[in-house]
Formats: C-alpha cells, sequence, structure tokens
C-alpha cells in the first residue's frame, strides 16, 4: 500500500541524477512503480477492493504519463529506467 520512509530513500538514491534530485522523472516512475506492485498484490488477495482498484489505476495512469513525457524528452532516458525497472514496453 504505502512505502516507508526509508524504502523511499532508497529509491532516490537509487535513480537519482544529481546529489540533490528527488523529483526527477525517473525517481518518481521508481516510487510509482513500488507502490503499483505493492497495491497490485493487494488487489489478488482483496477482489472487490474497489476503492483501492480506483486508486491503483490512478497511479498507473500518473505513471504512464511521466514515461511518455520521458519518452518524448530523452528516448535512451525512458528505455534506461523501463530496462532497470522491468515495465513493459
Amino acid at each position: 500500500m504505502t512505502i516507508t520512509k526509508e524504502r523511499k530513500q532508497e529509491l532516490i538514491k537509487e535513480h537519482q541524477t544529481g546529489d540533490d534530485d528527488t523529483g526527477s522523472p525517473e525517481v518518481q516512475i521508481a516510487i510509482l512503480t513500488t507502490r503499483i506492485n505493492s497495491l497490485t498484490e493487494h488487489m489478488r488477495e482483496h477482489k472487490k477492493d474497489y476503492a483501492c482498484r480506483r486508486g491503483l489505476l490512478g497511479l498507473v495512469s500518473r505513471r504512464r504519463r511521466l514515461l511518455d513525457y520521458l519518452r518524448r524528452v530523452d528516448p535512451q532516458r525512458y528505455l534506461d529506467i523501463i530496462g532497470r525497472l522491468g515495465i513493459r514496453k
């Protein structure tokens, strides 16, 4: 569901482009992917949790918009991030 502060800091350190980078598309996509994976596991167990499903779809569409932006601005960074995170496409 949510991710811990420690896990979020690890993701930021892994995917940041500079020393004080916390908001680049790569970082945001990595955090969203972790949240999406967590909610996907929750949905496998609780199939009728429609509020969770709505939130999950919102996260997926937000990640999709960020990925589309990254593909448009810098295709190589796009390919790198989907390769590192194992996102299809």
